[in-house]
């Protein structure tokens, strides 16, 4: 069922859109931040490279790209 509840960006679908809702890495955190990754802001998968990593994700109008291990540390809800 596509409309299972994702817990991090990694499981986010392509297209979809969550709302950040925390990070399991304090260190990672921070960087998200500094970017504009906060929490309550909605982001949105636009691209998954060729072979499966690096994610774009779109957060406050802008492309941030994360690896998929960093992906797996941030917290959403749909």
């Amino acid at each position: 069922m596509e409309d299972v509840m994702a817990k991090t960006l990694a499981e986010l679908p392509k297209g979809k859109t969550a709302t950040i809702t925390g990070f399991a890495d304090d260190k990672l955190a921070l960087k998200l931040m500094e970017m504009g990754c906060l929490p309550g802001e909605q982001i949105t998968l636009q691209h998954i490279a060729p072979l499966g990593c690096p994610y774009a994700f779109e957060v406050n109008g802008t492309l941030v790209s994360l690896r998929k291990s960093e992906a797996q540390l941030v917290l959403i809800s749909l």
